[in-house]
């Protein structure tokens, strides 16, 4: 099953998707839209991505505050998630994404590349890492037996 992810910010959609087994997640692009509430065409973008991927499910990065409350940015991620739902059919995890945007940035930086090239990456590496976290998970729970102990 391909499995999307999505780390979405004011002006900017990171995009990740899965290989086929489900393992492994792979940066795709950045989507980047001009004016926060204009999301027709980065919605016509997802669509076309998913179809070119064959997309079975999309998880989308949910960034709630440090004291876990949900704030303005986990309110458009509720908005966005809707959207896709009633846009794809398909299924839209919403996925605790705090601190991957500062984990992406970090990775580049010791990587080496430079602050003004991160910029152009950051969000599809945060978008990878946010479903690497789900993929992760799945094998986790695929590993324990229905007591709850590992098999």
């Amino acid at each position: 099953m391909r499995i999307m992810g999505l780390d979405y910010g004011s002006k900017t959609v990171g995009v990740a998707v899965c290989d086929p087994l489900g393992i492994t997640a792979q940066t795709v692009e950045t989507i980047v839209r001009k004016d926060e509430n204009k999301l027709r065409k980065t919605l016509a973008r997802i669509e076309e991505l998913i179809g070119a991927y064959e997309i079975e499910r999309i998880v989308l990065g949910y960034p709630k505050n440090m004291n876990n409350t949900v704030g303005e940015r986990a309110q458009k991620a509720e908005e966005l998630k809707a959207a896709l739902e009633r846009r794809t059919g398909l299924p839209v995890i919403l996925w605790d994404e705090r601190l991957t945007t500062v984990a992406a940035d970090r990775v580049l930086m010791e990587s080496g590349v430079r602050r003004e090239h991160r910029k152009e990456s950051v969000d599809q590496i945060a978008a990878a890492m946010i479903l690497q976290g789900y993929l992760d998970n799945l094998s986790f729970q695929g590993e324990r037996d229905e007591t709850g102990e590992r098999e």
